[in-house]
């Protein structure tokens, strides 16, 4: 009994050391073919893979084919200098050398050279042999075979382009993470022949809830190849697993940026990725072109595309000189009013302003309920707003019945931005019980604190809605005259983002 009992204890220690030897980090950068581009390293090379183990990556990407004689090895594209793997042998190969003085190297090599290390893991994707469908399985079975005799199983996860790669996988290791690259396949479908993950390239993700489905259903997301800030933060802001990227250091960075690094979750965004008017679901219109309380010279129309149209993943609203009932100019004016409306949370907006004297162009959020009474008792944030004749200058002001501009007591400053006509800036509040903070990429400019006095100092314990416009004129914004010259002008809008706690 004693010698049972002491045996035991031998193989739960055995098996807890062996099983605390392995610390995968815990990030969603997947280095693609290897970490190269930074210094030059060749792609899918031992320098590469060592590389983006030294940055701390979740994973590391390479590509397998199959020799004439058999030799599996790693290589992105079906030649490698010239010479078509899968036709010629691999002493071949041999005759060739990478740029940083490598031979092509072997899937054993490249293993075990992953297995040196417990922290990055080797994502091994199966290439689709271009001699047969026989063959491309035949190179699966020997993928799973050396995995397995090498002994690198823990380290390891499969990717492919071939659905049937892909079940062979987990037909032969049910227990294997395997994800698929294609893009033609449901995640229903997936889920139903045991995939752990989809990979898909991140366009497919910019249907409605595609993320979210998925994750759902249990399976993990990673995107490809992703290499710029905008797709980087869009997929971090919808919470995917992974992303696969040839710039890992880029995406490290953009990490730290993040709101989810600071506890928000996205609560409702559009991304603008559809085409035409903007989604129903989401805005509406306030119209008309009776001065809005400000003096303004613009008709605000009605779903009108001249106005208002979403294409190449920007809203763009447009203000044009034209002549609508008492008014020589049109705009958009657009609402979440009574479709999203909100109490506290991080707002964000990835805007590019329209440029010249005259225009008016803001981003702010009115009160859905005005519980305290009109303008300005129930408040207002303005998030961002721009007149014309003040180039390059962005402010963030608020409005309570204490501090508002018609008794010169608002709340509110002014930031220079560099070229906010030719590049985008994302303008945020973040809005809390206590306080709200105004930001330009990342950067704080401007607190409001809670004084605690009672709703004239602070409105904000109520819901609010985001609005998004264009105006012409108007007491500050024509302060100056206006210049036809310019019209039509444009704000483009790449993205609207709420997270809250």
């Amino acid at each position: 009994m004693k010698r049972a009992l002491i045996s035991a204890c031998m193989v739960f220690m055995f098996s807890s050391a062996f099983a605390q030897k392995f610390n995968w980090n815990k990030n969603q950068v997947i280095a693609h073919r290897g970490a190269w581009k930074k210094n030059n390293f060749p792609q899918n090379s031992i320098a590469s893979l060592n590389e983006a183990v030294k940055l701390g990556c979740y994973g590391s990407e390479f590509d397998v084919w199959m020799t004439a004689d058999q030799v599996l090895v790693v290589n992105h594209d079906p030649e490698f200098q010239g010479l078509t793997i899968e036709k010629v042998n691999y002493a071949d190969l041999l005759t060739k050398t990478m740029s940083n003085g490598e031979k092509i190297p072997t899937l054993e090599a490249y293993l075990l050279a992953g297995k040196k290390q417990k922290t990055t893991k080797l994502i091994l994707e199966i290439k689709p042999s271009l001699i047969s469908k026989e063959r491309g399985i035949e190179v699966t079975n020997k993928c799973v075979e050396m995995v397995q005799k090498l002994k690198v199983v823990e380290w390891t996860e499969y990717i492919s382009f071939d659905y049937d790669y892909c079940k062979r996988i987990l037909a032969l290791m049910p227990k294997a993470k395997v994800a698929y690259l294609k893009g033609d396949i449901s995640a229903e479908q997936m889920k139903a022949d045991k995939l752990t993950g989809v990979d898909y390239h991140y366009s497919v993700y910019q249907k409605d809830n595609w993320i979210e489905n998925a994750q759902k259903l249990g399976l993990t997301v990673n995107a490809w190849t992703v290499n710029t800030v905008p797709e980087m933060q869009w997929l971090l802001a919808h919470q995917v697993e992974y992303i696969t990227t040839n710039e890992p250091e880029i995406l490290f960075e953009e990490i730290k940026k993040t709101p989810l690094v600071s506890g928000w979750k996205l609560k409702w965004s559009d991304e603008f990725n559809d085409t035409g008017l903007p989604l129903s679901k989401n805005w509406s219109y306030d119209v008309g072109g009776n001065g809005w309380g400000n003096k303004e010279l613009q008709y605000y129309t009605d779903a009108d595309s001249t106005n208002v149209v979403v294409k190449k993943g920007n809203l763009n609203i447009t203000a044009v000189k034209a002549d609508k009932e008492n008014n020589h100019y049109t705009s958009a004016r657009l609402v979440t009013k009574n479709k999203f409306d909100f109490k506290y949370g991080r707002v964000e907006v990835r805007a590019m302003l329209p440029k010249g004297r005259g225009l008016w162009p803001a981003i702010w959020a009115l009160p859905t309920d005005w519980k305290y009474g009109n303008w300005p008792k129930s408040g207002e944030i303005d998030i961002m707003e721009h007149v014309g004749y003040d180039p390059d200058s962005v402010h963030g002001t608020v409005h309570t019945e204490k501090f508002n501009h018609v008794i010169k007591t608002q709340v509110g400053k002014a930031l220079k931005v560099a070229n906010p006509y030719t590049e985008y800036h994302v303008y945020a509040v973040e809005w809390f019980a206590d306080r709200i903070d105004f930001f330009i990429d990342d950067q704080k400019y401007l607190t409001f604190n809670n004084t605690k006095k009672g709703s004239g100092d602070w409105p904000f314990d109520q819901n609010f809605h985001i609005i998004l416009n264009v105006a012409v004129g108007g007491g500050w914004g024509g302060k100056k005259g206006v210049d036809d010259t310019i019209f039509p002008a444009t704000m483009k809008v790449d993205y609207v983002r709420v997270f809250q706690k």
